[in-house]
């Protein structure tokens, strides 16, 4: 069998990546060969090699020889043809070392991705495409360029969507064939299982923060920015924590980055008087040490097409609270696995999560049946037999 070529945007430790991740793990199980591109590094680099082979994108030449050597070079207009030199030959054994790996698909992981198909599509034109979209209109926007998306597009064969609130933006935006999409999630359950069950074996993360034993947490979880609605989770975390003065309710949040919005959140934390309640965790390998800690999953999102953190929470049997029309994330949660409140309405958000605090045999309830609809509707045997389909598909009609 031909091996599949996976594309990623970088190497992040975020969900397009550690689903990317996954699949990869789910593929070896299976003895499916695979190579993967990565655009970009990251600290998930070394956790994709030990499973497959990997090709960086070609570095760009910032140096030659050294400083002064290089600025003499360049005064006598060499300079500029041994840069041109040493870029054609990096260029040259990245196409060298892709053709050797004798692919007969190729996979991207997001449409952020795409990046990396453009400049390679001479070696790989013949070959069928799946582009797996994880992004809704604020990612397009914020990662990918007009017209490297239309090109990517236009050479796909099948599109894969992580929710159906995704399928539908591909489909009405950009006029894709919804004979050619399919929906569903690429995760490997048991081994998600695994990692929380080893979590809770461990000790409680949060006493080394100061935060009791007894403690309520609403949690959240991902990357510093505008579109994860970081600043509505301290504007609720605000209302929420007033409202139970007599009660050891925290919020915490992880995954986001020292940077100078992480910097602006916590003035704004210092400004409320709320610092010792709200606490941000730069990403960490030991997330899970945290997210099971979560009594109460607060997914402030502005956009989040059908974000892994919510199948995480889910699989920790950890209710929900969501916006609608923020993605994916109300198509599990509906009504039995938390509450999907309008959009942007802090206040309905604060209420929900108040009334969860109140309540925990709802909490338990609610987080055992989001569990139960994650197993069911997203087995991973199912899920990989669904992907798998897909590529014999698309491989018999190219041979």
């Amino acid at each position: 069998m031909k091996k599949i070529l996976l594309i990623g945007h970088d190497a992040n430790r975020a969900g397009a990546q550690l689903v990317l991740l996954q699949m990869l793990q789910m593929l070896k199980q299976r003895n499916i060969p695979a190579h993967l591109l990565l655009c970009d590094s990251g600290p998930l680099e070394n956790e994709y090699r030990q499973l497959t082979s990997v090709s960086l994108w070609p570095q760009p030449v910032n140096r030659l020889f050294g400083r002064r050597i290089d600025k003499l070079l360049y005064l006598l207009r060499i300079g500029q043809w041994l840069h041109r030199r040493e870029e054609q030959r990096r260029w040259q054994a990245f196409e060298d070392e892709l053709r050797s790996q004798d692919i007969g698909l190729v996979m991207v992981n997001t449409v952020t991705s795409s990046k990396g198909y453009r400049p390679i599509y001479e070696l790989v034109r013949t070959l069928p495409v799946i582009l797996f979209v994880h992004e809704l209109e604020m990612a397009v926007r914020m990662y990918t360029r007009p017209d490297t998306l239309r090109f990517m597009m236009e050479h796909t064969d099948h599109l894969i969507a992580v929710s159906k609130a995704v399928a539908r933006y591909y489909e009405e935006t950009f006029g894709f064939d919804a004979s050619q999409i399919s929906t569903f999630q690429l995760i490997d359950i048991p081994s998600l299982l695994q990692k929380i069950e080893h979590a809770r074996q461990l000790p409680d993360v949060l006493a080394k923060h100061g935060i009791p034993e007894n403690a309520i947490i609403v949690g959240g979880c991902g990357n510093a920015e505008w579109r994860k609605g970081n600043d509505l989770f301290n504007v609720i975390a605000r209302q929420v924590i007033d409202r139970f003065s007599d009660l050891p309710v925290y919020f915490v949040w992880v995954g986001m980055p020292h940077n100078s919005l992480s910097e602006d959140l916590e003035l704004d934390l210092k400004k409320a008087g709320l610092s010792d309640r709200v606490l941000l965790i730069e990403p960490t390998p030991e997330v899970f040490r945290y997210t099971t800690r979560f009594d109460i999953f607060a997914l402030c999102s502005r956009e989040d097409p059908y974000p892994l953190v919510v199948l995480e929470a889910a699989l920790s049997e950890t209710p929900v609270v969501c916006f609608e029309r923020a993605g994916g994330a109300p198509e599990l949660v509906e009504t039995d696995g938390g509450f999907v409140v309008p959009y942007l309405d802090t206040v309905a958000m604060a209420d929900r999560i108040a009334t969860l605090i109140d309540d925990k045999a709802m909490r338990r309830a609610m987080g055992q049946e989001l569990r139960r609809k994650v197993i069911q509707r997203h087995s991973s045997e199912q899920s990989m037999d669904s992907f798998l389909s897909i590529v014999d598909q698309l491989t018999a009609t190219t041979t």
